[in-house]
């Protein structure tokens, strides 16, 4: 994998991930809460009578939407006869970062659904590294925060609840600082290969590109079910989404 040319854009000689690109990635995920809040005011502005549960079915169905599209997009440069793979490429690894945008957007968005709210960048970028890790992530956090409290393993299923508990910042500091480096060979690894394919010329590479998205996206939602459960009947009364640091935020037309 090293010599394809997108490790060969993302890591360094030593193999380790280029600072630009880490600090891109790592910025990618750290969504902030306020365009969080914003995106929920907007889908309850648009659907007022909604449950929680009706709301987040909405925000899947935008993360769907939003990944496939740009998926398929990137694809499609590869086929235009101006457009050739070295540029595909460079639109294929800024789609990396919109990826990881977008799921950052979805999880937070489920947090403050399940009435978990982060505030914290660090505490934000733990629960997107750990449900876009899957089984690990949920595994690492589940032991760090046990470790934290000082007692054995508990269990890995709603493991996103311990997020809405009053820990100590310096605790989801060291756990990002653990899990960064897993995650980042993770994604680096898995986006190279998605990206290679959306480089096929002759069409192919959109429908590939389209397809691999929203295949990686349907892992996010299924790691996702396992992180929250319980979702509220209602919309959680303390969500600030008169805050003035909530600004206006475009949303998905139905």
């Amino acid at each position: 994998m090293k010599n394809d040319p997108i490790s060969m854009t993302l890591l360094g000689k030593d193999g380790k991930p280029r600072s630009g690109v880490q600090d891109a990635i790592m910025k990618g995920i750290g969504v902030q809460r306020p365009l969080v809040l914003a995106y929920i005011k907007r889908l309850r502005k648009k659907h007022p009578e909604a449950t929680a549960a009706e709301l987040a079915a909405i925000v899947e169905r935008d993360y769907l939407r939003v990944v496939t599209g740009t998926g398929a997009a990137v694809g499609g440069t590869a086929a235009v006869p101006a457009v050739g793979t070295g540029v595909a490429l460079g639109l294929s690894v800024a789609a990396t970062l919109g990826f990881l945008e977008a799921s950052a957007l979805y999880a937070q968005s489920l947090a403050e659904l399940h009435g978990i709210a982060i505030e914290d960048p660090d505490r934000s970028r733990v629960l997107v590294m750990g449900i876009m890790m899957g089984e690990e992530g949920s595994s690492m956090i589940a032991g760090l925060t046990a470790q934290a409290a000082g007692r054995g393993g508990g269990p890995v299923q709603g493991w996103a609840k311990s997020f809405g508990a009053g820990k100590s910042t310096s605790i989801y500091s060291a756990m990002q600082r653990t899990m960064q480096k897993k995650f980042l060979r993770k994604i680096i690894g898995t986006q190279a290969a998605s990206t290679m394919g959306r480089l096929v010329p002759f069409g192919v590479g959109a429908a590939i590109g389209g397809v691999g998205n929203r295949y990686m996206a349907k892992r996010v939602i299924e790691n996702a079910a396992v992180a929250f459960e319980g979702i509220p009947t209602v919309v959680p009364s303390s969500l600030p989404l008169d805050d003035p640091r909530v600004i206006d935020a475009e949303i998905l037309e139905d």
